[in-house]
C-alpha cells in the first residue's frame, strides 16, 4: 500500500505533472460551471490535450478534470440557479436561497469543502476498498439497479409535503417524457410522433438547461433589474465555513461520501443518482426536513459530497475490471484504449501504477480545487453586479450554446427552449419542476433496469416473477425502504391527528 502511495505521488508531483494537473483543475472547473456542459463533455473535451502524453499522465490528467468539473457546476447552482452539470440539480435548491440572502459566499464555501472532502473519501476508498467493493457491485443485478433507482423516485412525496398531489403529477410527467424515444429493450420508437429528432429520446443537458436557466431568467423578468442575490460585496465572496459550521454537518458529510462512493461503483448509477439520493437521505433524517429547501448548509453539504465521492466510486470497476461506472468513466476507458492500454482485472496487477496514479490525482486535485474554484467564484460573482437587462440575455445566449454543444444540432437548441416554456408554465401553474427533472433522469433507469429484472427471472405467472423479483434480500429490503419513504408524508400527518383527537 505504502509502494501505491509512493509510486502515485511521484507521478502528480513531478513539476510537468503537477502544472498539468493545476491546469486541468481550472479547466474542469470552468466546464463544469458553464450551463450544457456535462461532466462527460467535459472529460471529453480534455481528451485532445492527452495526445501526446503517456497512458498514466493522461489518466492523471483526465481525473482531475473529471473531479473539478462535478465541482464547478455547483458554483453556478449556487448562484444563478444553474446546475452546470446535472448532479448538481439538488444544489439549486437550498444553495440559490441563500444566495438570494446574500449568503452566496458561506454557499458557495460549504460547497467547496463538502465537495473536497466527498472526493478525498472516495479516492481512499478507491484506494483500500477497490477488489472488495468490485466483487460486491458484480452480484448486483437489474433487479437492484432497478431498486436502488426507484429509491430516486421515492422521494416524490418529500420534495414538497404541503402540495403532495401536483408533485406527483409533476413526476409522472417526467416519466412519460422519459419513454419518448427508442424502446430501451426492443428498439422500437415510441411516442416520437413521426419524426426522427425524438427517436434518441429526450436530451437531458438541453431539458436541465431550459428547466433552470431559461424558466429562471423568465421568472426574474417579472421582478427586478437585477438578480435577487444582490447584497454586500462582503457577504458575496467567497467564505470557507467555521469550525462550529462544519461540525454542524459532519455527519451528513460522511454519511453522503460513504453513499457517494458505493453508488458510484454500480454501473449505470453515477453522480446524478447519488447527489439525489443523498439529499433525500439527509432530508428524512434531519431533526428539521422542513428547512430543506429554505436555504440551509445541510443542504448543500449533501448533494456535494455525494456527487463528489460518486466519482471515485466509479473508477472502482474501470481500474479493477474495466467497467466504467458512468459515462465520464466510459469516456476515460476510450482514452486509455487509444493508448493501447487493454483494460481489465490484470491491469492492476501488471501495472498498478494506474490505480496509485489515479488515488494521487483524485487527492490532489480536490485540494487544488478548493483555491482554483475560489478565485473563479470571484470572476462569477461579479457576474450579479451586472443588470438582469443584459445578464439574462447573455444566459440565455450562454445556454444555447450549451445545448447546440450537447450534439451539434439546432434540435437541442429548440429543445431547450420549449422546456424552458415549459417551466414557467410549471412555476405558473405551481407544478414541481424538480419532481419532473428527476422522472426524467430516472425514469429510463427504473423502466430498463425493471423489463431486464422481469426477462431474467422466470416465473409461471407475473405474480410468480413479482414475488421472486422481491424476495432476492437486496431488493426486497431496498424496495421496503422506499415504501417507507414514499408513503411516510401520507400517512405521517394522519397518525398525527389521530394522536391528536385521542
Amino acid at each position: 500500500m505504502l509502494e501505491l502511495l509512493t509510486s502515485g505521488l511521484a507521478v502528480v508531483f513531478a513539476p510537468k505533472m503537477f502544472l498539468l494537473i493545476v491546469f486541468a483543475v481550472f479547466l474542469g472547473t470552468l466546464f463544469g460551471a458553464l450551463p450544457g456542459v456535462s461532466a462527460t463533455m467535459a472529460v471529453a473535451l480534455g481528451i485532445p490535450f492527452t495526445y501526446r502524453m503517456d497512458a498514466v499522465s493522461a489518466i492523471t490528467f483526465l481525473v482531475a478534470i473529471y473531479c473539478a468539473s462535478i465541482t464547478g457546476g455547483g458554483m453556478t447552482a449556487i448562484l444563478f440557479k444553474i446546475p452546470g452539470v446535472p448532479s448538481s440539480a439538488p444544489t439549486t435548491y437550498d444553495g440559490f436561497p441563500m444566495a438570494q440572502r446574500g449568503e452566496a459566499g458561506k454557499a458557495l464555501g460549504m460547497q467547496l469543502i463538502c465537495s473536497a472532502i466527498g472526493g478525498m473519501f472516495a479516492a481512499l476508498g478507491m484506494l483500500l476498498l477497490s477488489p472488495q467493493l468490485t466483487q460486491a457491485a458484480l452480484s448486483f443485478g437489474p433487479s437492484e439497479l432497478f431498486a436502488i433507482s426507484f429509491m430516486g423516485l421515492s422521494i416524490l412525496t418529500s420534495l414538497e409535503t404541503d402540495n403532495i398531489c401536483r408533485t406527483i403529477i409533476s413526476g409522472l410527467i417526467g416519466l412519460v417524457l422519459a419513454c419518448i424515444g427508442l424502446d430501451p429493450l426492443l428498439g422500437v420508437p415510441r411516442l416520437t410522433f413521426g419524426t426522427r429528432f425524438l427517436i434518441s429520446g429526450i436530451e437531458m443537458i438541453p431539458v436541465l438547461i431550459g428547466f433552470f436557466a431559461v424558466t429562471e431568467v423568465l421568472k426574474q423578468t417579472q421582478k427586478r433589474s437585477k438578480l435577487d442575490a444582490l447584497g454586500d460585496e462582503k457577504k458575496m465572496q467567497t467564505v470557507m465555513p467555521s469550525l462550529k459550521e462544519m461540525l454542524s454537518v459532519k455527519w451528513t458529510v460522511i454519511r453522503c461520501s460513504i453513499v457517494g462512493t458505493v453508488i458510484g461503483i454500480l454501473p449505470g448509477a453515477g453522480a446524478t443518482i447519488a447527489s439525489f439520493l443523498c439529499y433525500s437521505m439527509e432530508q428524512k433524517m434531519s431533526k428539521h426536513p422542513e428547512k430543506f429547501g429554505t436555504g440551509i448548509l445541510e443542504g448543500i453539504a449533501a448533494p456535494e459530497a455525494g456527487n463528489n465521492a460518486a466519482t471515485g466510486g466509479s473508477m472502482v470497476p474501470l481500474l479493477s475490471l474495466g467497467i466504467p461506472g458512468g459515462n465520464a468513466a466510459a469516456i476515460l476507458m476510450s482514452a486509455l484504449v487509444l493508448k493501447g492500454v487493454t483494460m481489465g482485472p490484470l491491469l492492476l496487477v501488471n501495472q498498478p501504477q494506474f490505480l496509485s496514479a489515479t488515488f494521487a490525482s483524485m487527492l490532489v486535485s480536490n485540494i487544488v480545487m478548493v483555491f482554483a474554484a475560489i478565485v473563479i467564484a470571484k470572476i462569477f460573482v461579479q457576474v450579479l453586479k451586472i443588470p438582469y437587462s443584459i445578464l439574462g440575455p447573455t444566459i440565455i445566449m450562454l445556454a444555447a450554446i450549451g445545448a447546440f454543444a450537447t450534439k451539434n444540432t439546432a434540435v437541442d437548441v429548440i429543445l431547450m427552449a420549449f422546456a424552458g416554456l415549459l417551466g414557467f408554465v410549471f412555476v405558473s401553474c405551481k407544478l414541481n419542476s424538480s419532481a419532473m427533472i428527476l422522472g426524467l433522469v430516472l425514469g429510463l433507469i427504473c423502466e430498463s433496469n425493471l423489463r431486464r429484472a422481469y426477462t431474467l427471472i422466470s416465473g409461471a405467472t407475473f405474480w410468480e416473477s413479482t414475488f421472486n423479483l422481491i424476495s432476492r434480500p437486496v431488493t426486497g429490503l431496498v424496495l421496503l425502504v422506499c415504501l417507507v419513504v414514499l408513503f411516510n408524508p401520507v400517512i405521517k400527518p394522519l397518525l398525527a391527528k389521530r394522536k391528536k383527537r385521542a
